[in-house]
């Protein structure tokens, strides 16, 4: 039996390749996540990772308050991915990547396992 644990980011990414999002996302105006039991496409929610909120590997900073308001957050933070019922239907892709405190709830989170076997 293999163990159960957050996917990395790449993992989640992987996973939803070949999926287009079918999630409620704030233009249905409802605005607390209607989960779809068995689906598989993403959005409603976002979905914790066990990967953390640094910079692509080839991405450079920003000078000046940019890149310093982006190093602000890239520090002791958890990527999320996916979006919610309060993000635009326009911001969901594969790439979109976010960050809150775990212990923030407003923000819709929730979390999609792996299974390592």
């Amino acid at each position: 039996m293999g163990w159960v644990r957050l996917p990395s980011e790449q993992e989640w990414e992987w996973a939803f390749r070949h999926e287009k999002s079918d999630g409620q996302f704030l233009e249905s105006g409802i605005y607390h996540p209607k989960l779809k039991p068995g689906r598989n496409a993403f959005g409603s929610v976002w979905e914790w990772t066990r990967s953390p909120y640094t910079p692509y590997p080839e991405c450079a900073r920003p000078d000046g308050a940019l890149g310093e308001y982006n190093a602000k957050f890239m520090s002791s933070q958890m990527v999320l991915r996916g979006g919610s019922c309060t993000t635009p239907e326009g911001h969901a892709r594969l790439t979109y990547r976010n960050f809150f405190h775990p212990d923030k709830r407003w923000q819709f989170n929730g979390i999609r396992l792996a299974k390592d076997y």
